[in-house]
């Protein structure tokens, strides 16, 4: 019984082809720490004040940022885009933001890792109210 044949020249090539673009896309997506994560540029309107109430949370995913509100009234916002490997972050639950490239976790009241392999805390951002609407990133 003949045993199976052998690839074509035109199978190993395509086979040959196609590894660097696997190895490249695993390379971009473990570049290790960000120390350069994209916050906004340019201040952002991010809504009424009223839309994060005392010891909330909220996240602007199309902004790339994330407020919370203590208990006390205070806002701070954070870059919602990932320290590890600069994805922006989709999903907030409850505190909790969650990078859904490599799975790290961090507090959206400070910023803070929670779980990695992140384990640069995302950046801060200047945030205030103006004419009763939050505004995040660098002052105009």
């Amino acid at each position: 019984m003949p045993g199976p044949a052998a690839p074509s020249r035109r199978t190993v090539l395509r086979g040959a082809a196609a590894v660097p673009v696997a190895g490249a896309v695993v390379a971009a997506c473990s570049p290790g720490e960000r120390s350069d994560p994209t916050p906004p540029a340019a201040p952002v309107d991010l809504g009424g004040e009223k839309d994060v109430g005392p010891g909330e949370s909220r996240l602007y995913r199309d902004e790339r940022v994330v407020v919370s509100r203590s208990a006390e009234g205070s806002l701070r916002a954070y870059s919602a885009v990932c320290t590890h490997g600069g994805c922006p972050i989709t999903k907030l639950e409850g505190a909790e933001l969650t990078c859904f490239c490599h799975g790290s976790r961090f507090d959206a009241t400070t910023g803070e890792v929670l779980r990695k392999p992140a384990t640069v805390a995302l950046p801060e951002l200047p945030v205030r109210v103006e004419r009763g609407r939050i505004v995040a990133g660098p002052e105009a």
